[in-house]
């Protein structure tokens, strides 16, 4: 779980984790976690349970920022996010070396910060770069 590397970033703050998969709660002992499905664009049915479910979380955890690495449950906490008003960041994955990602593309409206692991893919108008997480 990528996101694991940026938890300095946040200590001294409640962190509520939202992961596909449920072997990641060994690695944040004693930390809240939800377990959402997956759901690729071509699973309508899926994209859409998803998305309530992500949507029931904000709205029962009411967390003041969202950050994400990616794919559909982090697009999905992203927009819904910034709707309900949290602030937002995207932190494209390390993997994405050659472009940014097509869920980096689809959030980068809803992120209040956008960035990439990668100088080279940094652009004026997004996505920023400032820094490598590894």
């Amino acid at each position: 779980m990528q996101l694991l590397r940026v938890i300095p970033a946040f200590e001294g703050h409640e962190v509520v984790y939202v992961t596909i998969n449920a072997t990641y709660k060994a690695d944040v002992p004693g930390e809240k976690m939800h377990i959402v499905n997956d759901a690729t664009r071509w699973d309508r049915v899926g994209s859409a349970l998803l998305a309530l479910r992500i949507l029931w979380i904000l709205i029962r955890e009411r967390p003041h920022a969202v950050v994400s690495t990616g794919a559909a449950p982090g697009c999905f906490a992203i927009i819904l996010g910034r709707l309900l008003g949290a602030r937002t960041v995207w932190l494209d994955s390390v993997a994405n070396i050659e472009q940014m990602s097509m869920s980096g593309m689809m959030v980068r409206r809803y992120s209040k910060l956008w960035l990439t692991q990668w100088s080279h893919l940094a652009k004026d108008d997004g996505p920023e770069f400032a820094g490598k997480v590894f």
